[in-house]
């Protein structure tokens, strides 16, 4: 019975003198898989550094890298040469007459003797029944020219079912039209930015009419400073009212401003309302006195030409008179940083680096102590095609000690 214990006991042995043979193996694997990690580890950092070394492109890592959507407006002059004022008007001679009865247009050196001139905006009078003007064409319908330019702007900016322009919860059958060039403005008027200066129209004036002698004049603005836009089928839509923005935007009488119009900004269009241009100076308009008669021409262009020109001079030199304006524009900009640490882009694959038919480096110095100069940085996509290139604006040392982060915008 014994034995029989002690046979019965053997296994009992065998267990505990497997689980200190088990312990060994496993020690021996745990230094094994180690060895073969450090083996792993360090052919990677030899990996590493040999395209460290020699890389020529690092992929960008999401999101730290790069930074997309970014949106920010942008203004420039409305002008040429991206003046943000124009003072001084000259109409062009080789329009013909027909032209010349529908519409002005504006250039901001005399056409006739300066071939850079070039057309800013136009200007043009409409009314609702065709009063105004003369069909010269053989139109039927008492289509004029005024009519014509009033359906076409109602048309562009006023919702179907409206056919009158409604200033100051009136309707007015007599508009004055400023329409900026398309490539002026870009995206839009800059609201807050505009100003037009009239000065007041001499009764006794030519055709082309005076400035009375009076010296009155009206600065005209949006009143995006204490409102906000109208959105209408034409876009967002301000009001014109009595104001100036030199020296900072001011509203005259802010409370009960006179209303002069509408700005238009995404379609660069301003509207003035001829029956408030018609009043008198000391009811705050400018005595326009427009021609409305059925049949006969009114000259009523010529007459918002001659404001225009004439509002200049009657400003001091603290005003700047004309009009004023800036387009402003919306970018959508991606970001990407360029990260260079120290150990990347040390060397150059540039033929003057090297020397010789083997391709020696040219100065034994730039083997453990190379000096380059970045001066460019390449975009491109995942087959290594070059999509986009940033210049630096002067080169950018790179050594072993030196590291470097470049921003790159990119604008769409």
């Amino acid at each position: 019975m014994g034995l029989n214990n002690r046979q019965i006991s053997t296994p009992g042995f065998s267990p505990r003198f497997g689980a200190q043979q088990s312990g060994t193996i496993s020690q021996q694997v745990s230094r094994l898989a180690r060895q073969l990690a450090d083996d792993i580890i360090r052919e990677r950092e030899q990996v590493s550094l040999r395209a460290r070394n020699g890389r020529i492109f690092t992929p960008f890592q999401t999101p730290d890298d790069v930074l997309s959507n970014q949106v920010e407006t942008v203004t420039k002059g409305l002008f040429s040469s991206n003046t943000g004022s124009m003072t001084s008007f000259y109409s062009s001679s080789t329009a013909t007459t027909a032209q010349r009865s529908y519409f002005y247009e504006l250039y901001d050196k005399d056409p006739e003797t300066d071939t850079t001139a070039t057309p800013m905006l136009s200007i043009a009078y409409g009314h609702y029944n065709g009063s105004g003007s003369v069909d010269t064409t053989g139109n039927l319908n008492n289509d004029t020219p005024s009519r014509a330019i009033y359906r076409q702007y109602a048309q562009l900016l006023l919702a179907p079912n409206d056919r009158k322009f409604t200033i100051n919860g009136t309707d007015t059958d007599s508009i004055y039209v400023l329409n900026f060039n398309r490539a002026r403005y870009r995206e839009k008027l800059d609201p807050g930015n505009f100003e037009i200066t009239l000065a007041e129209i001499s009764a006794s004036g030519t055709a082309f009419t005076e400035v009375s002698s009076s010296n009155i004049y009206r600065q005209i603005i949006d009143d995006s400073s204490i409102n906000a836009a109208t959105e209408g089928e034409a876009g967002q839509v301000y009001n014109l009212i009595s104001g100036s923005i030199d020296g900072g935007t001011s509203i005259y009488n802010s409370s009960s401003p006179t209303y002069f119009g509408l700005l238009y900004p995404q379609h660069g269009v301003a509207i003035l309302n001829g029956d408030t241009l018609d009043l008198s100076a000391a009811a705050g308009g400018l005595s326009f006195n427009t021609g409305v008669a059925s049949g006969i021409e009114g000259n009523n262009r010529q007459k918002l030409f001659g404001s225009l020109s004439g509002s200049h001079a009657l400003t001091p030199s603290t005003i700047t008179g004309g009009i004023q304006g800036r387009s402003a524009e919306q970018v959508k900009s991606t970001y990407y940083f360029v990260r260079v640490k120290n150990g990347e882009y040390n060397y150059s694959n540039n033929p003057s680096f090297v020397t010789g038919s083997l391709g020696q480096v040219a100065f034994s110095s730039f083997v453990n102590d190379p000096q380059t100069y970045i001066t460019s940085v390449g975009l491109y996509n995942d087959r290594r095609e070059l999509l986009a290139v940033a210049k630096l604006s002067q080169p950018l040392l790179k050594a072993f000690t030196r590291e470097a982060l470049i921003k790159v915008k990119l604008d769409f």
